[in-house]
């Protein structure tokens, strides 16, 4: 049985339940943009301004999802510092349960049909060797842009929270959680991490209301002088009890001063506590993209899988 339609807030927790079934059972299958976090934080942050452009297609059996698609189809992306951009072609979220492979073909068939004439690009995992096999009998092709050494391709990545280390900030620095902190100083920290970002009170406001959202897990590190000098959001998956941390960011001011790595062994402390015996988190995975994977392997992360992205033409 398939269901298709916009994407909707009550699709999402189902989503995540295949997510979590898919962890338990084969991590490395999970797709970008595929995560228990990940599905919260795209739709939250998202969907007030971009949620007309998505479409979903859920196949289940009997009463269990085991695959869904979700496209981004063209629009307007209107960023902080006033710049706008124009995305003409499309791009799919996807995940396949791995005893219902065999479904990759209708999910790229449906693919192909909602975005039909579009350039289209979607990105499995290099794990999942048959899927890539399909995805090629359709026509679709490595990204030779996005997989150079400037590309745009992303590496998953894991570790246990056993032996953490102890968090330690220069002096007059503070952990603090967005609970305490406020909307508005969690807004801001983003926006000063990743501006020019399509980011406002309102992409938060999104994000606080998926379920899976916790502000005693989004964790800033606030400077002397009041700034959120560092800002990561932590989403707790119960069922697997593991955490993702997603987005991490910090103030390009505050930048080398060892808080982001406190920042974030702050929030193994705090996940560790709420449950959770091993985290991921996720960075661009290209030779000239070196600093994001520095930090994660100094905290003693390693590449769990990783992108294949791929493309087809438009027409």
């Amino acid at each position: 049985m398939t269901d298709s339609a916009l994407l909707a807030a009550s699709d999402i927790p189902v989503m995540q339940g295949l997510a979590q079934r898919v962890t338990a059972l084969r991590p490395d299958l999970i797709s970008a943009g595929a995560s228990y976090g990940e599905l919260a934080w795209i739709y939250g942050k998202g969907h007030a301004t971009q949620g007309h452009t998505w479409r979903r297609q859920l196949w289940f059996a009997g009463d269990e999802l085991v695959a869904w698609g979700w496209a981004f189809l063209p629009r307007r992306v209107r960023r902080d510092d006033g710049s706008v951009s124009d995305i003409t072609g499309a791009s799919l979220s996807h995940q396949v349960h791995p005893d219902h492979a065999g479904l990759v073909d209708e999910v790229i068939d449906w693919y192909d049909a909602v975005a039909a004439g579009l350039e289209r690009t979607a990105l499995p995992t290099t794990a999942d060797e048959f899927a890539l096999t399909r995805w090629a009998a359709h026509g679709y092709q490595p990204d030779r842009q996005a997989l150079a050494d400037t590309g745009d391709w992303t590496q998953l990545n894991q570790r246990d929270l056993t032996d953490l280390e102890q968090p330690v900030l220069p002096p007059g620095f503070r952990f603090r959680t967005a609970e305490e902190a406020g909307p508005q100083a969690a807004v801001q920290a983003h926006l000063d991490a990743w501006s020019p970002s399509p980011y406002t009170a309102q992409s938060y406001e999104g994000v606080r209301r998926t379920a899976a959202y916790r502000a005693d897990l989004h964790v800033l590190v606030e400077a002397p002088d009041g700034t959120m000098a560092s800002s990561a959001i932590m989403w707790l998956d119960h069922m697997n009890k593991t955490v993702e941390f997603e987005p991490v960011g910090s103030h390009p001011a505050y930048r080398r001063l060892g808080l982001a790595h406190a920042m974030m062994l702050h929030g193994m402390h705090l996940a560790r506590a709420a449950g959770a015996t091993h985290a991921t988190v996720v960075c661009l995975g290209a030779p000239s993209h070196p600093k994001a994977r520095g930090l994660y392997y100094g905290l003693g992360f390693r590449e769990l899988s990783r992108d294949a992205p791929l493309i087809k033409p438009a027409g």
